[in-house]
């Protein structure tokens, strides 16, 4: 039988703390925002943010986003003619497909289950610790409307 966790799952301000940053509002904002709504560009990260708190400038958003990527708590993806976008799934090797009408973005486990997930035939004397893949289509709702 599985014990059930009885540990409360980390707040925003926990994660903020663990990754050595201080809690400001700007920070929980676009925490909260990115969680919500995963693969968001910056526009509309600013946007919600803006929602939340009032008076955010874009380059604040821009720095938080910088500094919640660089601590590991955001990841930024950039599909090929897409604006950057951020999600909260971290720290594993997932990818992405991408609809190629409306643009719309999902997550898609690794293949293999194990990292990178790919083998690159010749790593050139890299060490690879992470592969990027991009499967390319239409979504449902694309696919309904009667796009090819």
């Amino acid at each position: 039988m599985t014990e059930l966790s009885t540990a409360a799952p980390p707040t925003f301000e926990g994660l903020l703390r663990d990754a050595g940053l201080r809690v400001t509002a700007p920070r929980l904002a676009v925490l909260a925002e990115v969680h919500a709504a995963p693969h968001s560009d910056v526009d509309t990260v600013v946007r919600a943010v803006r929602d939340r708190l009032g008076r955010v400038s874009t380059q604040a958003v821009y720095d938080v986003l910088r500094a919640l990527t660089d601590a590991g708590l955001l990841r930024r993806i950039e599909p090929a003619g897409s604006p950057a976008r951020y999600e909260a799934r971290v720290r594993d090797n997932h990818h992405h497909v991408v609809c190629r009408r409306c643009g719309a973005i999902g997550d898609v486990d690794c293949a293999t289950g194990a990292a990178p997930c790919l083998e690159a035939s010749d790593p050139q004397g890299f060490l690879i610790d992470e592969a990027e893949v991009t499967y390319w289509g239409l979504c449902p709702a694309c696919q309904a409307s009667g796009g090819s």
